[in-house]
């Protein structure tokens, strides 16, 4: 099962889930061992096709870091932390966390778009 680890030790995912707030970003880094990536890949298939069902899903893309050593990035688009919460909290979502290998250490933490005169929009 993957290990969740906090991005943020004060405010970890459990405490984000529980806000309201509209149009965030899930960013999820994972680290694992090199021999665990083939297995790690298709656990995250299978848990992005799932998620692709969920109401307010949006979309996603992992990331993979350059390197020899396997560290992804997933990066998701949901309508709302509701639609996320939801979705993260299903019975079948949780279950699905044992399938990932031991190795697996994933650091999620949900973030909104600002706005920056110049630069990018909100």
């Amino acid at each position: 099962m993957a290990l969740l680890q906090p991005l943020d030790p004060v405010f970890p995912i459990a405490k984000q889930i529980e806000l309201d707030a509209s149009a965030v970003v899930l960013v999820n880094l994972f680290t694992l061992d090199p021999t665990d990536e083939p297995a790690f890949l298709q656990v995250w298939q299978d848990d992005a096709a799932f998620m692709k069902q969920q109401p307010g899903f949006i979309s996603t893309q992992l990331h993979r870091a350059l390197g020899p050593q396997p560290s992804y990035l997933n990066y998701a688009v949901w309508e709302s932390v509701a639609a996320f919460r939801t979705a993260f909290a299903d019975a079948e979502f949780q279950a699905r966390l044992a399938a990932y290998p031991a190795s697996a250490r994933a650091t999620p933490h949900l973030f909104q778009k600002i706005a920056v005169p110049g630069i990018c929009v909100a």
